[in-house]
């Protein structure tokens, strides 16, 4: 047994899609700094969590693996398609119009539609072709089939790590990128308690010879999302004839239920027709070998010590019925590379960068789990569950009327997503207000529409500085703190402040939109504007009011369907 020890800057537990992402960008950034990836098992290997939110996409072409990714053949994911609440009807939520996703040849590139898609991978194939290209494209060091076997402290800080070989890996910066393992978040103290409501169970299958609902143009499709009384069940296209399928139920009904996994399994299947016959001909790539995991969502009390970081399913975990695990997964390994990345340069206080990824990242993670909490709250399919669904939304404060959801989605942190523009973790203003209409089956408006007054308030607000990741630099903005809530001064947020500094006039700040329009000739300015302005009067950044005197403005009409063309 060798007693040797080795020395990198970086030192990296586990070798999935986080571990892979903060080491290909680091070396992308700052090819000098050395980088070790210690990963216990043997790639390929399987792993849950195949669909992907269209913010994934744009991780993969930064770290220059997206041809590779691409030419996997994936199927690409346009949306969802559920049953969900009271009325069970079918409903489709799409990233990008079905109606408008043009046919082309694939491997495509990162440009045009492709930039709002996403994509729904074997998690081994996906994996592997990662962790690959982080050692083959970026010069990693990859040691799979290497097990941590004791992580040394002295205080906050790791002092090694001892491999069951008996050599020590000591590192200027160590990161537990391990997931549900998460060995150094243990070493170091660091809680991460399950969120009460939210402790389900999940059990899954591969097929093959699995039919697609739903084709749209080459390769694209939507994940099937079906509502049972005691959970759900999801159907994840993942070739032309494979699919993962799984059902997600609270470990609670389970345990009182006395059935197996297998038993509760075919048993939802069964039950749901549409997935059933999605299944007629399919045949288990198991052999009916399914698949468990515990499916508890969970943040970290914090991501970041004097020389150790927590990224990916180790720093927090939000229910999957929004498909958002890959995405935190992939954004807080972009950030903390970049928070690394930026202490060796030594241009920012060390302390202000730590906060900075520490904050942003568990808001990231309990803004999916409140709106986890909210979607199973309005669910009236689960007939089962009524009492639980109840707390849950005791719990979370929320009265269940359109006009109710409405402000709390947008006062979930909207203006304290996006430096540049008004999104809610994955999710857009327009796309979270769309949920909300599905659910109550009426038209939500937006609050500024109402008024024809905008007078802008900063009233009793502290200046702060927050951060722009872009090209492997951290860029300290001013931004504006009341409360809870963030305006950032920067992006569609510094042109909305200022515009708000010369009129309140609700015609003129349109007129304003329609030039900036005018000057990029993209739509996506006018739904960027929108929902910037729309978060400012939801957080009261902006009072509106009507005035008389003035002619009112019918926005309404106009905007829901220059919105809904996106």
């Amino acid at each position: 047994m060798s007693s040797s020890s080795s020395h990198y800057d970086i030192a990296i537990i586990g070798g999935g899609p986080s571990g892979s992402t903060l080491a290909s960008l680091v070396k992308k950034y700052n090819p000098d700094l050395s980088v070790i990836v210690l990963e216990k098992e043997k790639f390929p290997r399987e792993h849950v969590g195949e669909s992907q939110l269209p913010g994934v996409a744009q991780v993969l072409d930064e770290m220059e693996v997206w041809d590779k990714v691409e030419a996997a053949d994936f199927p690409v994911k346009l949306g969802g398609s559920y049953t969900w609440g009271a009325s069970n009807d079918v409903w489709d939520f799409d990233f990008f119009p079905a109606s408008k996703f043009t046919d082309e040849e694939r491997p495509a590139k990162y440009e045009g539609q492709r930039k709002f898609t996403a994509f729904q991978v074997e998690r081994d194939r996906y994996d592997e072709i990662l962790l690959r290209h982080a050692e083959s494209h970026w010069g990693v060091e990859v040691r799979e089939e290497t097990m941590v076997k004791e992580i040394t402290t002295d205080g906050d800080r790791v002092t090694g790590f001892t491999l069951d070989s008996g050599e020590v890996i000591t590192a200027n910066h160590y990161v537990d990128g391990s997931g549900n393992a998460a060995p150094l978040r243990k070493a170091v103290g660091v809680e991460s308690r399950p969120t009460d409501g939210l402790k389900n169970v999940a059990f899954w299958d591969y097929y093959d010879n699995a039919k697609w609902a739903v084709e749209i143009g080459i390769g694209g499709t939507r994940v099937q999302v079906r509502s049972l009384s005691y959970g759900w069940i999801w159907f994840i296209p993942l070739g032309p004839s494979r699919a993962s399928v799984g059902l997600i139920c609270p470990s609670d009904y389970y345990k009182e239920s006395g059935l197996s996994p297998k038993q509760l399994f075919q048993k939802a299947v069964e039950e749901q027709s549409e997935i059933n016959e999605l299944l007629k001909d399919a045949k288990s790539a198991t052999g009916g070998n399914i698949l468990t995991t515990k499916n508890w969502s969970h943040i970290a009390d914090r991501l970041v010590g004097e020389n150790w970081w927590i990224i990916g399913e180790a720093a927090g975990f939000a229910d999957p019925i929004l498909a958002a695990g890959m995405a935190l997964a992939h954004e807080s390994s972009r950030h903390a590379a970049y928070s690394i990345l930026e202490i060796e340069r030594g241009d920012l206080d060390p302390a202000w960068v730590k906060e900075f990824y520490d904050e942003k990242n568990r808001r990231n993670i309990s803004q999916h789990i409140q709106f986890a909490k909210y979607w199973y709250a309005a669910n009236g399919c689960f007939t089962d569950l009524q009492a639980h669904c109840q707390q849950i939304a005791k719990d979370a404060g929320l009265k269940l009327n359109p006009e109710q959801a409405w402000r709390w989605l947008a006062q979930g942190g909207f203006s304290n997503q996006d430096i540049d523009g008004a999104v809610f973790g994955a999710f857009d203003v327009n796309a979270s207000k769309k949920i909300v209409e599905i659910f109550s089956g009426k038209e939500t408006k937006y609050n500024f529409a109402k008024f024809n007054e905008m007078k802008l308030n900063l009233a009793n607000a502290n200046e702060i500085t927050q951060g722009r990741m872009s090209n492997g630099r951290i860029e300290q903005v001013k931004c504006f703190k009341r409360g809870g809530t963030v305006l950032p001064y920067s992006g569609y947020w510094k042109s909305m402040i200022d515009v708000l500094k010369t009129t309140s006039d609700l015609e003129q700040i349109i007129r304003f939109f329609e030039r900036e329009i005018l000057k990029r000739n993209t739509t996506d300015d006018l739904i960027n504007y929108i929902q910037v302005l729309e978060a400012m009067v939801s957080n009261g950044w902006v009072i509106g009011k009507y005035n008389k005197s003035r002619p009112k403005i019918d926005l309404g009409k106009n905007v829901q369907s220059t919105v809904s063309t996106r």
